[in-house]
């Protein structure tokens, strides 16, 4: 059995120090059909722990009538992730959040217990019924019974959204946590929110960072986000700065290692905000944490879903209920790494970047120590000050101080100031690197006295992202050399004849090392792949790739919307089926894959009173998943089937079509109602959207444009 624990410094696993990626699925938002699919998609992501919410409305929404069916199978759902090979860390509520009605809480609940969330043995009563239902579920899970269990959360932000705090919080979150241990859960992390001022009942804190607020009163631009500054401070003041700004943390961080549960992996926006999230302000987010000392990189949400059908109402977080937002009724996409449909998008790569460089080397990683200069900014608001950080450890064996020095020029939505010729240097490490250009929007992380083989890098310009059978280590370029351009292509060299101004190596004692130099672009794209025969492989495509292991075998599977091109190294020596050679590039093989094809659609347009009505007729499909792209203008898009509500659409800009794939409504003909309801000029007074339509008249409702097509899904057998 695995062993896990944790000092103030970092978890650890079998006694070594373990540096984790974590992401969130709500089970009950996504159809059980697609379940393995979308973890092993997570899994290639870098996620080595699956977190979700067992959200109470979704299972008793009426009194003693419990739901573990369809969607709502959290034994299903668990048993996948056994067999994916993933751990999980459970969050048991009872109150969640999550952008759920009532926060999670159902109706009858709040009838019958109005001092929900207090010391009220009427409503601990409740609590208990809810773990042990939810503990029959996973019965057999907990990791001491072999089982992917390894944590359980305790409530979620109490004591700041709402709850108790002080003493009666304290004594509130020890009372939740022995019912949880009571009821079977005995699991070797207990975690709790310890952001915003959130009692924590001396468990395990797990910290949070949104880009962005959605759920913020305001409807101008907000301030610049602290997220992007390297600091000691751990907490993040505008998490639910709709229930108050949080101010401080009651734990003790010299007792716990700086963990995160709730980094934003996207933004769900409401009605009244609209802020998009887009890859590098995730990525910038994530490189800031880790430069100050962060040893859990924990996502919410990393895949997105949708919210499921209610048996008294719907179930998304609303006015009607006391909240001071309305979100979709149906869509929670949340602009995650996986959307709403399982599909990646930019911020998929970007996390990427981060998660195979600590699968190889987060052990290292984990064990540095954080060091922020004292004249670093410690404002956001300081957008001309040189952001930097050094994370690093002195080795025993050898002496010297090894580690890396983290540098963001990013700040989402500001311009930041330019850098020239900067020499990044620590006297107390012993480290000085060449001079580099840090120019706006610059992010990256530089190793200094890496080990490559048996070989010490003393310094370099690019980034470490992952090694091949200890006799390739993959690079990508991240910082620029001063007064040069970023030019060249990925490539494959011998360390002796590796590029000498991104690479400093101290004298090679081993030879037959290759150096692997990704393009930034390629990086993005870049996949570690393991044979069943045990050796490993670089893959570069844009087409969604993700592995699964089988009989011994590894079966990665494309889907892409056309044919499209893998860069691989080493070559194969027998091309697998399913691959195309095409040419040798840089040292890396090049196939092909994939198909393109046309989906046949029939659509119209009409007005009813201020609703344009499109109606969309498409054929059915054979391929993997079929789609259409509805590029609009309004305030907001509904999907119909068969008089259903499907899905539902927040306008944020005319940059950001609404794409609906539809394999989950079934593979035969479709025809879809799309209502969209006007965007008035007037709300420009009430709703925060970041780029705002022109408008000729007092409202717009208009289809840009609509597309479609088919997505192939290729299988190749390693």
């Amino acid at each position: 059995m695995t062993f896990y624990s944790f000092d103030s410094k970092s978890l650890f696993k079998d006694g070594k120090r373990w540096f984790p990626v974590m992401g969130e699925i709500h089970y009950s938002r996504y159809p059980e059909q697609y379940w393995k699919e979308a973890v092993l998609k997570m899994k290639e992501g870098g996620v080595d722990v699956i977190s979700s919410y067992v959200i109470w409305i979704h299972h008793e929404e009426e009194e003693n009538k419990w739901d573990w069916s369809g969607c709502r199978n959290l034994r299903k759902f668990v048993e996948v992730i056994k067999e994916c090979g993933m751990s999980m860390l459970l969050r048991i509520g009872p109150w969640v959040h999550a952008e759920v009605r009532n926060g999670g809480f159902p109706d009858w609940l709040l009838k019958k217990c109005p001092d929900a969330r207090t010391n009220s043995e009427a409503y601990f009563a409740e609590v208990k019924k809810l773990y042990e239902e939810t503990f029959e579920q996973v019965k057999g899970f907990m990791l001491k019974d072999g089982g992917p269990i390894i944590g359980v959360q305790i409530e979620n932000e109490f004591g700041h959204c709402g709850g108790l705090w002080g003493e009666e919080g304290e004594l509130h979150m020890k009372r939740l946590t022995q019912m949880a241990k009571d009821a079977g859960f005995d699991v070797p992390l207990y975690t709790a929110t310890g952001w915003g001022g959130a009692v924590t009942g001396g468990l395990l804190p797990v910290m949070g960072g949104y880009c962005e607020a959605p759920w913020d009163p305001r409807v101008t631009e907000i301030e610049p986000s602290v997220n992007y500054v390297f600091t000691y401070e751990r907490n993040d003041h505008g998490i639910g700065s709709d229930y108050g700004l949080g101010e401080g943390i009651t734990f003790d961080m010299n007792k716990f290692p700086y963990l995160t549960a709730e980094l934003g992996g996207g933004l769900q926006v409401t009605y009244k905000r609209r802020p998009v999230a887009r890859g590098k302000d995730i990525g910038g987010m994530s490189l800031a944490k880790m430069g100050s000392g962060c040893n859990l990189l924990g996502y919410y949400m990393y895949h997105g879903g949708c919210n499921p059908e209610g048996k008294l109402t719907t179930l998304e977080e609303n006015t009607s209920t006391g909240s001071i937002n309305d979100l979709p009724v149906k869509n929670y996409d949340f602009r995650a790494p996986l959307g709403e449909y399982g599909k990646p998008n930019a911020t998929y790569g970007e996390i990427k970047l981060y998660s195979l460089f600590l699968h190889d080397f987060g052990e290292f990683m984990a064990g540095t120590d954080t060091y922020i200069p004292e004249e670093n900014p410690v404002d956001a608001d300081n957008l001309t000050a040189l952001r930097t950080s050094w994370r690093y450890s002195e080795c025993k064996a050898c002496g010297k101080k090894k580690g890396f020095v983290f540098v963001n020029n990013y700040q989402r939505r500001y311009k930041m100031a330019d850098h020239r010729n900067v020499v990044l240097k620590n006297a107390d490490a012993g480290v000085e690197f060449t001079a580099v250009d840090v120019l706006d929007g610059d992010m990256f992380f530089l190793p200094f006295n890496f080990a490559v083989g048996k070989n010490n890098l003393a310094w370099s310009l690019a980034t470490p992202l992952c090694s091949l059978n200890e006799k390739t280590f993959v690079f990508y370029s991240a910082a620029r050399p001063a007064g040069k351009l970023f030019t060249g292509e990925s490539s494959v060299r011998d360390i002796t004849d590796a590029d000498k101004t991104l690479y400093c190596f101290d004298k090679i004692e081993s030879a037959g090392i290759k150096i692997i130099t990704l393009t930034r672009a390629d990086a993005l794209n870049a996949h570690k792949v393991k044979a069943g025969c045990g050796k490993e492989f670089i893959f570069i495509t844009d087409a969604a790739l993700y592995q699964e292991k089988l009989d011994g075998k590894t079966l990665l599977h494309f889907e892409t919307e056309k044919e499209c091109e893998v860069k691989v190294y080493p070559a194969f020596e027998n091309i697998p089926a399913g691959l195309e050679y095409v040419r040798n590039e840089n040292g890396f093989a090049v196939y092909k894959t994939g198909a393109s094809g046309k989906l046949s659609v029939e659509s119209s347009e009409k007005t009813e009173g201020e609703k344009l009505v499109l109606t969309v007729k498409t054929e059915a499909f054979e391929s993997e998943d079929a789609f259409i792209e509805i590029n609009y203008t309004g305030n907001c898009a509904r999907l119909y089937e068969g008089g259903m509500l499907k899905d539902d659409s927040i306008y944020i800009g005319e940059e950001f079509p609404w794409r609906i794939y539809f394999k989950r409504f079934g593979k035969g003909a479709h025809e879809f109602r799309i209502e969209i309801d006007p965007l008035l000029a007037s709300q420009k007074a009430v709703n925060f959207i970041e780029t705002w339509p022109d408008f000729a008249g007092d409202s717009l409702c208009r289809v840009n444009s609509l597309l479609s097509g088919l997505e192939t899904s290729v299988t190749v057998e390693l």
